[in-house]
């Protein structure tokens, strides 16, 4: 009986570690990718208890990066929750002054936007790899897809916000 509890105690505290170092980049993450608070703050949520359901599997793969796993379960709940009926019929255009704080720098206003306007696939890997500070391997393990493809969409996401930023269309 006392074998069973160590484990658990053991994956609270990693969860409790998790929480506590990575909160908020999940939180930072899911406020640009929903760009509502409340839906973001369900989603960190989300997050962690899927992170928590998932805790086995997560020991048996031996995964070495625990934010850039942690990244990745936040995304695609985001995406998830994009994909909900909820969210499709919720006006997505923002002004300035509605979105939260974290989600805007105070520094530049019109990247922020801009960043917030580019396509999801894009959009995801700008934040993981500029805001998370995440390397290109980690964004790539978090979107769970190529690090030639991370590279190539970071370089489409940059001449994107190019064009935006001289008065061009950031929706291409």
């Amino acid at each position: 009986m006392e074998r069973a509890a160590v484990p658990s105690m053991v994956r609270e505290e990693r969860l409790r570690q998790w929480i506590e170092d990575y909160s908020g980049a999940v939180m930072k993450t899911c406020l640009a990718c929903l760009q509502d608070r409340g839906q973001a703050e369900d989603a960190v949520q989300d997050t962690f208890f899927k992170a928590w359901k998932s805790m086995e599997s997560y020991e048996r793969r031996d995964i070495q990066n625990d934010k850039a796993w942690l990244m990745r379960i936040a995304i695609n709940i985001c995406r998830d929750y994009r994909r909900s009926a909820w969210f499709r019929h919720v006006d997505g255009r923002r002004s300035l002054d509605s979105l939260p704080e974290i989600a805007v720098p105070p520094e530049d206003h019109t990247l922020a936007m801009d960043i917030c306007r580019l396509k999801d696939k894009y959009k995801r890997a700008v934040l993981l790899y500029y805001y998370q500070g995440l390397t290109l391997q980690e964004t790539a393990e978090a979107l769970g897809i190529p690090q030639t493809t991370v590279f190539r969409q970071l370089k489409k996401a940059r001449e994107l916000l190019k064009d935006s930023l001289r008065g061009g269309d950031a929706d291409a």
